[in-house]
């Protein structure tokens, strides 16, 4: 069984920094890829950012040049670093990872970010 435990969200004001981490644990012995996802009050989850096991990066447009994802692959943890916060930053976010060899996503429980002066 595979756990993600999230943490460092938090009420921000405009402008300001968070950074999310996302610990994996239990039987994984390896991951491929791992990814942080979004939701906003009444739209769907979005892809933000992911990284492959490589270190190739992917960001969506909006969050491009302001948000930074990175992983430690000895911690099995990837993190968000999420800089010049915008109101509509403010949304559940959630990891996924996918692992090596089976390539089973497991996703985590989710931590909220608001951004609000």
């Amino acid at each position: 069984q595979v756990q993600l435990v999230e943490s460092g969200g938090g009420l921000v004001q405009p402008g300001g920094s968070l950074r999310l981490s996302c610990a994996a644990s239990g039987r994984i012995f390896s991951i491929n890829y791992m990814g942080w996802y979004r939701r906003a009050p009444g739209k769907q989850r979005e892809l933000v950012a992911s990284i492959t096991s490589g270190g190739s990066t992917n960001y969506v447009d909006a969050v491009r040049g302001r948000f930074t994802i990175s992983r430690d692959n000895a911690k099995n943890t990837v993190y968000l670093q999420m800089n010049s916060l915008k109101s509509e930053d403010t949304a559940v976010y959630y990891c996924k990872i996918i692992s090596g060899g089976t390539y089973t996503a497991y996703w985590g429980q989710g931590t909220q970010v608001t951004v609000s002066s």
